[in-house]
């Protein structure tokens, strides 16, 4: 097999990723079609995460000679028909709300920064998520016993950093960055799962892990606090998914679980999902506390959590007819997950059909799972206060 590495691999890689990034049809579906948005004054985002927003960031920051799983068939099989860097079959969150409000896919900083257009490209927004990125550094979990060298960390620090770095190319005055806040709403993660992930299955202690809490809170608050320092006009929070529900981490504890760890209306493992429960209220609480402060911007709180519950209660019903805590792509096992092998390398096995299926990969979901969460904080109780609130801002 030809080298990651070598040129003619890189370029073809490039130019595909490139394709879907920028060329690949970005206009709504029939759904959104339906459901304009109201917001005709947002024509830009701003995006910082992990994996659950990362449209191609980790793809241009790898260094191995081997293609990473993620950038091999069947990711991206679904919408892109080719992999774009993205953890899942297809499309994300990120891009399910680009294509509400009617602008072109949400562009990588890493791989598009040195791109000879880049300034039109970041013109309708740039996105800094990086698949496996934490709320806080590598030095707070080294502190703490936590083993983080196999992951490549690239925090939410670093990503305002390179926020900061790229900031003058896309308004060069001050009323011109006044304008280009105007016009973004800034889409801050999913960030902070990864802190309690990494730390779980690396084999912390859930006591230990449950202190990071505030912490991480914490992070993310500031981060908010430095986004409306800037200028920030339009945030967009999003809380924890319900982990507990986590092929991944199901399967991780499995062995040690009792039948009274599970939730009998979910099969999902109940204290997880009230570690989630409990981050996600901490969040609310900084992020009203922030509002307060900063009444010239907007924060609204994404309900990840309870937009993705019905279908951990009722996956069948809503169409998801292979169940939602066994995953698409990966290993053997009750949830078909292994952490030893990957979606995307042999012997993984994909199923034919994912959108029968929540989970994509043990860790990530499929992109029918993340339109059903998209839809229903768009149309439903589950962004607080409601997105189009932005409108007035």
């Amino acid at each position: 097999m030809d080298s990651f590495s070598s040129p003619s691999r890189l370029n073809t890689l490039n130019l595909l990723v490139f394709h879907m990034l920028f060329i690949a049809p970005s206009s709504p579906n029939t759904y959104f079609a339906v459901l304009a948005s109201p917001c005709k004054r947002l024509n830009s985002i701003i995006s910082f995460g992990d994996s659950l927003a990362d449209t191609g960031n980790l793809l241009h920051l790898s260094t191995s000679n081997i293609p990473p799983h993620f950038a091999v068939p069947p990711y991206g099989e679904t919408y892109f028909h080719t992999p774009t860097g993205r953890f899942s079959n297809g499309r994300l969150i990120i891009d399910f709300l680009a294509q509400y409000l009617e602008v072109p896919l949400v562009a990588p900083y890493i791989g598009s920064k040195y791109h000879r257009s880049s300034a039109n490209i970041f013109s309708s927004g740039v996105n800094f998520a990086v698949a496996g990125a934490t709320a806080m550094d590598n030095k707070f979990f080294e502190q703490r016993g936590v083993n983080m060298t196999k992951v490549q960390n690239f925090p939410l620090g670093t990503q305002l950093g390179w926020f900061k770095e790229v900031l003058p190319s896309l308004c060069h005055t001050a009323s011109g960055c006044e304008e280009l806040f105007k016009r973004s709403v800034i889409f801050m993660g999913e960030i902070g799962g990864n802190d309690y992930n990494h730390a779980l299955l690396a084999g912390a202690s859930k006591e230990l892990v449950q202190t990071f809490v505030p912490n991480v809170v914490g992070r993310i608050a500031s981060a908010v606090t430095e986004l409306l320092e800037l200028g920030a006009k339009s945030i967009v929070v999003p809380g924890d998914l319900p982990i507990g529900c986590s092929a991944a981490l199901l399967t991780h504890y499995m062995s040690n679980s009792s039948q009274q760890d599970y939730d009998p209306k979910t099969g999902c493992l109940t204290w997880l999902n009230q570690f989630a429960e409990n981050h996600n209220k901490l969040l609310q609480t900084e992020l009203k506390r922030i509002q307060e402060r900063h009444p010239q911007a907007k924060i609204i709180y994404a309900d990840y959590y309870n937009a993705v519950m019905p279908l951990y209660l009722s996956p069948v019903k809503l169409g998801f007819s292979n169940g939602a805590l066994r995953a698409c792509c990966g290993g053997t096992g009750v949830y078909h997950y292994n952490s030893n092998v990957e979606c995307g390398k042999a012997p993984a096995t994909a199923c034919p059909n994912p959108s029968f299926y929540v989970n994509w990969d043990g860790l990530h979901l499929t992109e029918a799972t993340y339109k059903f969460i998209f839809q229903r904080l768009i149309k439903g109780p589950f962004m607080i206060p409601p997105f189009k609130t932005l409108c007035t801002v």
